[in-house]
């Protein structure tokens, strides 16, 4: 089993949307980074550990867990030329970019990205490290348990 940090803009997916669909679940699409899209694709696997973390909003941080219910298949936005994820180098034949769906395990209070920087046990967790800015990072499974048994509040 392996754990993800998985960012989302609450504009498009937020950890409430995610609660109100069907299954409570989404296929994580658009992801258009090679190296979050092989993480997806190479590594990530049924019931992989998943903190769904809100991005490029007001307030960052974790707003829930969830797990990878799907494997990897193709992301169906990079044959839709309508779509922002639109890749006119991708054929259904050898598509280019891929997704895994998620699943909702609980809605948490929110652990801000400040609060995430407070805590030693966190100070090499990919996600705070300067420059980063992959939408997909893997955890370390002591990061995934200090942060799902210390901070995480109902």
């Amino acid at each position: 089993m392996r754990y993800w940090l998985m960012k989302s803009e609450p504009t498009d997916c937020s950890i409430d949307d995610l609660a109100a669909l069907p299954d409570q679940s989404v296929a994580w699409y658009g992801v258009r980074n090679y190296q979050a899209r092989n993480f997806m694709r190479n590594q990530m696997g049924i019931g992989d550990g998943v903190l769904f973390y809100h991005s490029n909003c007001k307030q960052p941080g974790i707003a829930g867990i969830a797990k990878v219910c799907a494997l990897a298949y193709p992301d169906t936005t990079q044959f839709d030329p309508t779509s922002k994820y639109y890749d006119p180098k991708a054929t259904h034949e050898t598509p280019r970019w891929f997704n895994v769906d998620v699943q909702l395990v609980k809605k948490i209070a929110l652990i801000a990205l400040d609060e995430l920087r407070q805590h030693p046990e966190l100070a090499n967790m990919r996600t705070l490290q300067r420059g980063n800015r992959l939408s997909i990072t893997p955890l370390d499974p002591a990061e995934w348990k200090f942060i799902t048994t210390c901070l995480v509040h109902e």
